[in-house]
């Protein structure tokens, strides 16, 4: 992950928001707090999955 990746992802935290764009694709990224707020892991492997690897 490059660092304007992780930039962008702890601005959006730092905002509240639950999404950003990613500055490479342009894609659309869920941020980690709002990935936990889902309650599980949808198994996806989202960029910043935040349930343990064996959950993924």
């Amino acid at each position: 992950m490059s660092d304007s990746v992780q930039e962008c992802h702890d601005r959006a935290v730092a905002r509240g928001e639950d999404f950003y764009f990613d500055p490479d694709t342009g894609l659309l990224v869920m941020t980690g707090p709002a990935l936990l707020a889902r309650g599980e892991c949808c198994g996806s492997g989202c960029r910043h999955c935040p349930f343990p690897p064996a959950t993924q």
